[in-house]
């Protein structure tokens, strides 16, 4: 029973001739823009909010799915001037680029590690080993 629910196709395929992200500027509000990103969700979508309001030019950021049935979201930044609004947002970007690339190497280190010990799971702390990682 198919009901109102897209091709799933549309969830993965981007359209030929569709970019994976819009940039609309602000009318209204100076030094902000609205940045319209397809095929993403809310995972994507709070993380960059969350590295964009580490930013100290960074004056509002936010997102939202405008609808359950459409495959993008949108994200609005507004800045202080110093730096553009897609200054901002290419700055998340490439701390969350660095960030899930050392990520991927401590699991790939720690992945290595466990298989030389033959697959046996060490008894740890799991709050200590959660800091040891991540700071």
């Amino acid at each position: 029973l198919k009901m109102n629910a897209p091709d799933q196709s549309e969830m993965f395929v981007l359209p030929e001739g569709k970019k994976k992200v819009e940039v609309e500027e602000d009318k209204k509000v100076p030094n902000a823009c609205k940045y319209t990103i397809y095929l993403e969700d809310h995972t994507l979508g709070n993380i960059l909010r969350m590295q964009l309001l580490r930013d100290n030019a960074v004056l509002f950021a936010g997102y939202r799915m405008p609808h359950p049935l459409e495959n993008k979201m949108e994200v609005k930044v507004q800045t202080d001037g110093s730096k553009t609004p897609s200054e901002a947002v290419g700055g998340a970007v490439s701390c969350l680029k660095e960030e899930f690339s050392s990520l991927g190497q401590n699991f790939k280190r720690e992945l290595e590690s466990f298989h030389k010990r033959g697959g046996q799971l060490q008894q740890i702390s799991m709050q200590q080993d959660i800091f040891k990682t991540l700071y």
